[in-house]
């Protein structure tokens, strides 16, 4: 059936390929490209070039090719809640709070509004349609090394039943090699790593520093109370991060295992205390059912990292094994036990693993 298709088209791979897809198969299809940052950016995503590349595969497929202006809401969506979780300690997902507030949320909306039947993007997922119930669903891409069904965990049965995802079926090399077939000129362009709006020379500490004020924060030792270190800027560091910190006790290394932005205290252990069971969490939304205390699961806490079984507690999940500490403010997705493929929902850590370990050292202890 032919259906009108509006495609977020990034100036990548991966979205020009989901659009010649598209439109490949007789679909009545438009191309899309969002001016999302306005400041200076070198990471291949939101710039002028990433428009000039889309506009430029648009013309090549012979659709027509928009360019909306987010950049507004993109600031009070994305960026200031960015600056503000670091200012309270916690690590931001801001490419996830990009999808579910921007492009799978205003852009989504405008498209409807438009008279599109479904949004298209390049990612590398698929939604396919439960036989038993007739809802759709998130599964993994079929490329697992570039699997991105964990940034798009937090989209409902809402979304997913106008969103088209063309490539999830393909491993990056049959996209590239398809872009090639099609002389597309992104075909061999190279993935955009980091988030749009940091550049590379200042980095996010640059960034930061521009919107906020960075404070010292003390390294207190977890087990003894004791101040080993500091820190410049207590607000950059996450929940189990080693690197940076400068400290080791015994001739071991120190992680962070918890962050008190307001009283500039980081507790440190060593590596066999930057781990965890337990990691509370809220904004808990479903692909379809909610899962029930004490069902079964699997979470995964990071876009690269594996999915681990654990049981779903309401307000957190318990794993089967100790995994890394969870910074709070990260998305944990959460997968079918039963089907390790299909996403069934998404929350975000409020606290680290185990909260006993957040309290070992109580702020009041800090000089």
């Amino acid at each position: 059936m032919k259906v009108r298709v509006l495609v977020a088209m990034s100036g990548g791979v991966d979205s020009s390929v989901a659009a010649a897809i598209l439109a490949q198969a007789g679909h009545d299809v438009e191309g899309a490209t969002l001016k999302l940052w306005g400041g200076p950016s070198d990471s291949g995503c939101c710039s002028v070039a990433d428009v000039e590349d889309a506009r430029r595969v648009a013309r090549q497929l012979g659709i027509d090719h928009h360019v909306f202006n987010f950049t507004d809401a993109f600031e009070a969506k994305v960026v200031t809640p960015y600056v503000a979780d670091h200012a309270e300690g916690r690590t931001p997902n801001p490419c996830i709070e990009c999808n579910r507030s921007i492009k799978f949320g205003l852009l989504l909306e405008r498209a409807l509004r438009l008279g599109f039947d479904a949004l298209a993007t390049g990612h590398h997922a698929r939604v396919v349609v439960d036989h038993d119930s007739g809802a759709p669903r998130l599964r993994r891409g079929a490329d697992s090394e570039k699997d991105q069904s964990y940034v798009l965990s937090m989209l409902t049965g809402r979304e997913l039943g106008k969103v088209v995802l063309p490539v999830g079926d393909l491993t990056k090399a049959e996209v590239r090699a398809r872009a090639g077939e099609l002389r597309l000129g992104t075909a061999q362009k190279p993935d955009s790593q980091d988030v749009c709006f940091i550049h590379s020379t200042r980095g996010r500490r640059g960034f930061l520093a521009e919107r906020m004020p960075l404070h010292g924060a003390e390294l207190v030792e977890a087990s003894s109370g004791e101040v080993v270190g500091t820190v410049a800027a207590g607000e950059l560091v996450t929940v189990g991060q080693r690197r940076g910190l400068g400290v080791a006790v015994d001739g071991r290394r120190r992680y962070a295992l918890t962050v008190d932005a307001r009283a500039r205290c980081i507790t440190v252990g060593p590596s066999d205390q930057a781990v965890g069971t337990r990691v509370a969490l809220d904004r808990a939304g479903w692909v379809g059912p909610a899962l029930a205390r004490g069902d079964r699961a699997l979470a995964q806490t990071s876009a690269h990292g594996a999915a681990a079984a654990c049981t779903w507690e309401a307000d957190a999940v318990v794993f089967d094994e100790p995994q890394p500490l969870v910074a709070p403010g990260q998305t944990v997705a959460l997968y079918d036990a039963a089907d390790p493929d299909a996403v069934v929902g998404a929350a975000v850590a409020t606290v680290a693993a185990d909260p006993v370990v957040a309290a070992v050292v109580a702020p009041s202890t800090v000089r």
